[in-house]
């Protein structure tokens, strides 16, 4: 897995794109802070920029980093979530302007994945979790399932041993203000 790790870091680190288990899908992946590479996944989906992505972070730690305030409950919700779960935080931070929202949100997941935990906390970055499809395609759930187009588009794709138990559907979102709103989006 290491190796692996150290292929798919110096790729993020390049501005290139990554194939990569999560939890819940297979995903595009690239450094969220980098427009140009934010530009590429956008390009490969053949989806509109103005849809914006979920970015993955190691930590609640990391996500501080990257919003102006966490709301009070994240951390409550992020201990007491039993599925995949996707917070969008208000006054998104230091990130590639095209994986923010218009209103200056973000959605933000951390995943519960052995590979992507250890791949962000080398990284030391948020990355891009986008599905590896062409947008409007069927979700690849397992790696098999990715189309030759997505497969030939990345710079690197993680070998599936380290694929896990993919939930198979995409996780839920919240919408989290700084004085105890929510508002559940899927």
């Amino acid at each position: 897995m290491k190796e692996s790790i150290e292929n798919a870091v110096r790729v993020l680190r390049e501005g290139g794109l990554i194939l990569y288990p999560t939890d819940t899908v297979w995903g595009i992946g690239c450094d969220a802070t980098n427009e140009k590479a934010v530009e590429k996944v956008f390009a490969l989906k053949q989806r509109s920029d103005s849809k914006s992505l979920i970015v993955l972070a190691e930590s609640l730690d990391m996500v501080a980093q990257y919003v102006q305030e966490l709301p009070p409950m994240a951390e409550q919700l992020t201990e007491v979530s039993d599925s995949p779960l996707t917070i969008i935080y208000p006054g998104a931070l230091g990130l590639a302007p095209n994986v923010i929202a218009q209103d200056g949100s973000v959605a933000i997941r951390i995943p519960d994945h052995e590979f992507c935990r250890q791949m962000l906390h080398r990284f030391r970055k948020p990355i891009v979790s986008t599905s590896a499809n062409i947008s409007g395609e069927k979700t690849a759930i397992h790696l098999q399932d990715v189309a030759d187009a997505i497969l030939k588009g990345v710079d690197f794709s993680v070998d599936s041993r380290f694929e896990g138990n993919p939930t198979g559907k995409p996780s839920s979102i919240i919408m989290l203000g700084l004085h105890y709103e929510v508002k559940v989006i899927r």
